[in-house]
């Protein structure tokens, strides 16, 4: 074991890592470009066979930004669409990223190193950052934006060379060591563990920006609030901000495991989708659907939503704008299901529904966020824990849809239940109230 590591491992202070030469290499879940075209003709494109765990170098870093050593980080579904390289090779994002400079030029490798959620330690920052200094344990966020673009002090997100870190860029966390900007660092809860810290900002703050955030629909107190796949990375957090802001968090899940995990964080209604009757695509069929779910939300709570939580796509969304109350919003930040969206347009247009689109999270939105989560005030989604050397059997469980709420990543750390650092918080929230899907008996 080469000595950064050791240190890290041990405790260092960090004056001594910041002593320490970087390795030259370590080891990072990756996918190869020589591989881009494993799955042609191929029904079951299966990740385990295309992740790879093995040494890469490691990068020059630039002035604004830090090396992390990772000690946890989380599958989302971006690492799924990497790994079978769709809708595109991401191989094409960082072809396309490395035109606008020497550093970004860095990013075009024949490896592309993935993962857009990780916690760990600073081990060194950049001769530009200020704010952060080795030692400081912290989780990354994931919007990889250029501050000297106008829109981006705006909106971080408006700006158009916003980036999805680990998916839009390389060096990603699932990895020993990740290279992040400054900007993405935010502290990293005391009271959580790695592995409990490292799930929450991608889907967290996502789910924040949708529900709260001024750019979402703002839910307020009273609202009922349809939550699709309440049991899935995003709905997770979802119930919980609409639960805490005083509104009726309507679950949508599949199966009974799914709904006893989403009534325990929060969901005051929750509806099996075989109820609802989805997968007609023809107009009459979405009406139907549409009809069935309403029938049975407004059994249940007497009102349509006042708010749709979309990220299902094509196999949900017109029943979505369907039956959404009057004046109502839908909020939509993905398409799992596909991207080509149908819907009666009669139904948002003569009853004034709105449709908003939402990506991400800026800074100071994953601030917010990570302040509730350092508060105790959202739990975290993390149901299930794999070591780094097994990130294929972890992305495949998200590809099958297997999983609830988020999956663990252990990096650097080698057992769960390390990193915290505030034991009497911990105890005031609870420890299975932390991570209420690890304890589901």
């Amino acid at each position: 074991m080469e000595a950064m590591t050791e240190a890290v491992l041990a405790g260092a202070a960090g004056e001594e890592l910041a002593a320490l030469p970087l390795p030259a290499q370590y080891t990072a879940a990756h996918v190869r470009a020589d591989d881009i075209g494993l799955f042609e003709g191929v029904a079951d494109k299966d990740v385990r066979k295309s992740l790879r765990v093995g040494e890469v170098p490691m990068p020059e870093l630039a002035p604004d930004e830090v090396v992390v050593a990772v000690m946890a980080s989380g599958i989302n579904y971006n690492t799924v669409w990497s790994a079978i390289f769709e809708p595109v090779p991401t191989f094409a994002f960082l072809r396309h990223y490395a035109r606008q400079d020497p550093w970004s030029a860095r990013h075009d490798l024949p490896h592309h190193v993935l993962g857009s959620d990780a916690a760990g330690i600073v081990v060194r920052t950049g001769s530009g950052v200020r704010r952060w200094h080795p030692g400081d344990h912290v989780v990354v966020a994931t919007a990889y934006v250029d501050a000297e673009e106008p829109a981006t002090h705006g909106d971080g997100m408006l700006g158009s060379d916003q980036r999805a870190w680990g998916f839009e860029t390389n060096f990603g966390g699932l990895a020993h060591y990740a290279v992040a900007r400054a900007s993405q660092l935010l502290p990293k809860a005391p009271h959580l563990t790695w592995e409990e810290a490292a799930v929450n900002p991608l889907c967290a703050a996502t789910a924040y920006r949708m529900l709260v955030g001024d750019r979402g629909a703002r839910i307020k107190q009273g609202d009922v609030v349809l939550i699709w796949g309440a049991t899935g990375g995003l709905g997770v957090y979802a119930a919980q901000f609409v639960r805490n802001g005083g509104g009726i968090p309507v679950g949508v899940v599949s199966g009974p495991r799914k709904a006893e995990a989403a009534r325990r964080l929060g969901c005051e209604v929750v509806i099996d989708r075989q109820e609802i009757g989805l997968g007609g695509d023809t107009p009459a069929e979405v009406v139907e659907a549409g009809k069935r779910l309403g029938r049975i939300i407004r059994s249940q709570v007497g009102e349509d939503p006042h708010v749709v939580f979309e990220h299902v796509g094509r196999a949900t969304f017109g029943v979505s704008v369907f039956v959404v109350r009057r004046g109502g919003t839908v909020v939509t930040c993905g398409s799992s299901t596909g991207y080509r969206h149908e819907f009666d347009n009669r139904y948002l247009w003569m009853r004034l529904k709105r449709i908003i689109g939402s990506h991400g999270a800026n800074l100071q939105e994953q601030w917010e966020t990570n302040r509730l989560i350092g508060l105790g005030a959202i739990r975290t989604a993390l149901s299930v824990t794999y070591p780094l050397a097994e990130v294929g059997e972890a992305a495949r469980l998200l590809q099958a849809n297997r999983h609830i709420g988020k999956v663990g990543v252990l990096c650097l750390a080698d057992r769960p239940g390390l990193g915290v650092t505030d034991p009497a918080l911990r105890e005031r929230v609870g420890e299975r109230e932390i991570a209420p899907l690890m304890h589901r008996d």
